[in-house]
């Protein structure tokens, strides 16, 4: 499965694609896209979708997995956050990808086995996970990375909780 992250903002809007084959998991890319502080919030919201178009575009992900926006004490990240949210979920739908969103709380659990975990202790796992001699900087990208690979652990059991289509019979279970 080939999954890529994105850890939603205006200013800096990280990304990381992690690939996994058969057991192995890899990172595949990295980084974080910019928008210039100078221009208006609409022209820097159509610089991120013109970036994530190419991201996208380029990479071809099974998946694109965005940080559900939860909670901010600051008003107005929350709202810069939440619009940058916005944009990637709708370029990952415009291209055709399975889109999935996680809590930061969510991510922390699926990486770490604690879902209060600091943000030095996910990358230093996300690190560890991908098989990486250092914590992937900047942060943005190790928290999309996380992303990914919080999607990677969780995918495989949200298959199986899915009720079944309609109109087929499923196997009682059996003591």
């Amino acid at each position: 499965m080939f999954v890529l992250g994105i850890d939603p903002g205006l200013s800096r809007c990280g990304y990381g694609c992690v690939r996994s084959d058969g057991g192995h998991t890899h990172a595949v890319a990295a980084g974080v896209i910019t928008t210039d502080l100078g221009e208006s919030v609409p022209c820097r919201l159509a610089t991120l979708r013109a970036e994530l178009h190419e991201l996208v575009g380029e990479l071809h992900p099974d998946v694109v997995v965005v940080e559900r926006v939860f909670f901010q004490t600051n008003a107005r990240t929350a709202m810069s956050v939440g619009q940058a949210s916005g944009v990637a979920l709708l370029t990952a739908v415009e291209l055709g990808c399975e889109v999935v969103e996680y809590t930061s709380n969510e991510v922390k659990l699926a990486v770490t086995g604690f879902g209060a975990a600091t943000k030095d202790q996910v990358q230093r796992m996300v690190a560890r996970l991908l098989g990486l001699d250092e914590v992937p900087k900047p942060a943005d990208a190790a928290d999309a990375l996380a992303l990914a690979l919080c999607h990677l652990s969780t995918a495989p059991w949200a298959r199986l909780a899915r009720p079944a289509p309609a109109g087929r019979a499923t196997q009682a279970a059996r003591p």
